[in-house]
């Protein structure tokens, strides 16, 4: 491919990223004294338009699958984590949410600024069964507010083909708590790499796996479930992905 099409692409997101976000922060601190779900509903405004620029900019689109088995109830997403994609489009696929997150990215600014705004389940990833204790405590409050959580079990952005260790912490919280689990898996790092600059045109895939009830289950059982199927999806993602590539490269013959 022609990189020097995807580099003015995106330089030109980043530009806009740079200018645009102090300005929306304005907007941001200035819902403070609004209710989370309502300064949720302001904040997730700037991931819109990161998408929308995403889109128009870059070629960057994206298609859901399985969008039907997204439960009405608060629930808890476990998904894979390859991009700083997901964390603007789970805003717009998924109703109104908290993630999981290391306390570190608070500090980032303007970006973490916004994301302290939203109320987070803030860890100290060190700290063991404290920050389990705290991700219980905390989550059963926001799944209260009707807040959705998200959570990356590999904890970090993984290379697309490679996989890392799967955390408890969300498995743990959903044994705890009795809310659905909704798995994710996606290709997002195929365009949009772990800090990588430039960002490639194409379709993201998202597949959203059926709910799964973790009433009665054991936490490494469930979070086994939940790896199982998100690898097996990944991989299937690939597969019909590269079956759309080949069948791309496929030149009809005219007869006479």
């Amino acid at each position: 491919m022609n990189m020097i099409l995807p580099v003015l692409r995106s330089t030109l997101y980043s530009l806009l990223q740079i200018v645009i976000t102090p300005l929306y922060f304005l907007i941001v601190f200035a819902a403070f004294p609004l209710s989370p779900m309502s300064r949720y509903r302001i904040t997730s405004g700037w991931a819109h338009l990161m998408l929308f620029l995403l889109r128009i900019i870059c070629g960057i689109q994206y298609r859901v699958m399985g969008a039907e088995h997204i439960p009405q109830a608060p629930s808890i997403i476990l998904s894979k984590h390859q991009s700083a994609w997901e964390t603007l489009a789970f805003q717009q696929i998924f109703p109104p949410q908290v993630w999981v997150l290391k306390k570190e990215l608070l500090r980032v600014p303007f970006f973490g600024w916004g994301l302290a705004m939203n109320s987070p389940i803030a860890i100290d990833r060190s700290s063991g069964k404290t920050a389990l204790k705290q991700i219980v405590e905390q989550g059963k409050d926001r799944l209260k507010q009707g807040f959705w959580i998200v959570v990356f079990p590999e904890g970090t952005r993984i290379a697309p083909g490679k996989k890392g260790k799967y955390h408890i912490g969300g498995a743990w919280l959903a044994t705890h708590t009795g809310a659905p689990v909704v798995p994710v898996a996606h290709n997002a790092g195929e365009f949009w790499g772990k800090n990588a600059f430039i960002k490639l045109p194409g379709t993201i895939t998202v597949s959203v796996g059926a709910p799964i009830d973790p009433r009665g289950m054991e936490s490494g059982d469930l979070n086994t479930m939940v790896e199982t199927w998100i690898e097996a999806e990944m991989i299937r993602i690939g597969d019909q992905n590269r079956k759309a590539y080949d069948n791309s490269k496929i030149i009809p013959v005219s007869e006479g």
